[in-house]
């Protein structure tokens, strides 16, 4: 396989895989996440693709700027292709997978269901993608509800027919996870995640909470730090839910701001991670490079791929102070309310 400058892919040698595989030679990076495409047929009412619609900037990766990542993900142990818009979308995510395959890293990605139909399941299946995700913000319909336009109903169905199709062909490397958003609003709905889970075989069920508020009035959803009691309801909720999944046989995964946390880790994981976005930017992590066309303080981005060599841009002075900047206690001003830096 050849890049568009005409050079070659070069893949991981012999003696790369069995220091990587076997003496558990670490790469640089645990991940890299790549905003495929920032289109999306969802009006979700906490996203900025519904509050901002009208400075949304609808853009896909054009695989020149995705094969310009290739030195980062020989270093990188994982490729997640999602940002702020729908993946499947994109008419290349399967050659970015397959690339990225190349490079000896692990796959992934998450959706919201919609595209799903059994030419892109079978496709998923035989890509050797080892998760794919389904977003979700309830286990029902009404608890769904805040996801405008991702019928509860078509997300159950696409997870229902990938898992045919991956029993099918007996695709066992695939794993299919729940990407569950819980809102403060309706924190008894995650209750009912473990036995959704098992119904539809899916492996793990993965908890966040609300990280980027995209309009006043949001705040509400999310959970901070200083809020004990509201802490503490979701706590005994998700603890719950967390032994009902052991029962069902269901991985489940969730963490939540701590009062007593230091704030100087990241559950985003900067040290050993980072952003692309569609056009080529890199960024700490998707909340700040939000593809918004205004004046936007947050935002934090390094480089552009397509302009500079992403690892001259992963080790730039100006990127290493943000990285160093956390752990001593020194965390950037775009950084120091977000929730996940005091997520033990």
């Amino acid at each position: 396989m050849k890049n568009t400058a005409g050079g070659e892919f070069r893949q991981p040698g012999f003696w790369e895989t069995i220091r990587e595989a076997f003496l558990g030679v670490r790469r640089m990076l645990d991940c890299i996440q790549v905003e495929v495409t920032s289109h999306c047929p969802g009006r979700c009412s906490y996203c900025p693709h519904t509050t901002r619609r009208d400075q949304w900037l609808a853009r896909d990766m054009d695989m020149g700027t995705f094969e310009r990542l290739w030195p980062l993900m020989r270093k990188a142990s994982r490729v997640h292709l999602q940002g702020w818009g729908e993946p499947l979308l994109h008419s290349g995510f399967f050659d970015m997978a397959a690339l990225a395959r190349k490079a000896g890293c692990a796959v992934s990605t998450t959706t919201c269901g919609l595209c799903m139909n059994g030419d892109i399941a079978r496709k998923l299946a035989d890509s050797g993608i080892d998760i794919v995700a389904f977003s979700l913000a309830g286990t029902d319909a009404t608890s769904n509800a805040a996801r405008h336009g991702v019928d509860f109903d078509r997300v159950y169905e696409a997870i229902g027919l990938l898992q045919a199709v991956r029993r099918s062909v007996m695709a066992v490397h695939l794993e299919i996870h729940f990407a569950y958003l819980m809102l403060a609003s309706d924190i008894e709905a995650v209750r009912g995640l473990p036995s959704l889970a098992h119904r539809l075989g899916v492996h793990a069920a993965v908890v966040s909470t609300l990280d980027y508020i995209a309009e006043p009035g949001f705040e509400a959803e999310a959970f901070m730090p200083h809020e004990a009691g509201k802490l503490a309801r979701a706590a005994a909720v998700l603890g719950e839910a967390e032994a009902e999944a052991k029962r069902l046989g269901v991985d489940f995964h969730w963490s939540l701001p701590r009062p007593d946390a230091s704030g100087t880790r990241c559950r985003e994981n900067v040290a050993r991670s980072l952003y692309v976005a569609a056009d080529g930017s890199v960024a700490p992590c998707v909340y700040l490079n939000v593809p918004i066309d205004c004046l936007y303080p947050d935002r934090r981005v390094f480089g552009n791929v397509n302009e500079t060599e992403p690892l001259e841009i992963w080790e730039s002075a100006a990127f290493r102070s943000f990285r160093d900047g956390l752990p001593s206690g020194d965390a950037d001003p775009a950084c120091r309310m977000c929730p996940k830096r005091f997520m033990i």
